[in-house]
């Protein structure tokens, strides 16, 4: 079972998140943050992740913390879960539509952690949520995840549309990267022979 659980305790969040790459895409994320969670549900079904995630985070503040913090834990989950990465696909990419969005996440499960991201959300917030914490996220699970991650924003006028397009493309290519190549499931996919 490639699966794991990550603990996390702060002054400023108390997280747990249990993960399994071989799963269905089940959930199961409250963190306090509503649009969040809606967003990991569809980063969970879409990349046949199975997750859960609870964060208890200073919401008095903002939701800076609790968002950052998952990601956080989210990407030491998923490096735990791969192990030395032997068998994985390694790369994935998508173009995902949603209505008037357009997103493309391309992603390498390098060990190499590197955030490209042109993304343009029209509005400051979603409901309560700020925009900005979309890149916080995969800022936080690029870099803890060892991840080199893509994200780039073709088309787009509302930026809920925008948002989810961008989990669900991610999602989409991270099911791609971690599922096992069954023509080299005893081989890590680097010519270095580790990653």
């Amino acid at each position: 079972m490639r699966s794991a659980k990550i603990t996390r305790k702060t002054a400023e969040t108390d997280i747990s998140v249990e993960i399994n790459l071989d799963g269905s895409g089940a959930y199961d994320n409250q963190t306090g943050v509503g649009f969040f969670d809606h967003m990991l549900d569809q980063l969970a079904r879409h990349a046949l992740i199975d997750m859960s995630v609870r964060c208890a985070g200073d919401l008095h503040i903002d939701d800076h913390h609790s968002v950052e913090d998952v990601g956080i834990a989210l990407g030491q989950a998923l490096t735990q879960a791969l192990g030395d990465k032997r068998g994985i696909r390694r790369y994935g990419a998508c173009l995902l539509p949603m209505d008037d969005a357009l997103v493309r996440a391309a992603l390498d499960l390098s060990g190499r952690p590197y955030l490209v991201w042109h993304l343009e959300m029209p509005t400051s917030s979603i409901g309560t949520f700020d925009t900005e914490l979309v890149r916080e996220f995969f800022q936080a699970l690029a870099t803890h995840g060892g991840i080199t991650l893509h994200v780039d924003g073709l088309h787009g006028i509302n930026s809920h549309h925008i948002a989810e397009a961008a989990f669900k493309a991610v999602a989409r290519a991270l099911r791609e990267a971690v599922e096992i190549d069954p023509r080299k499931a005893d081989a890590v996919p680097s010519t270095k022979g580790s990653l």
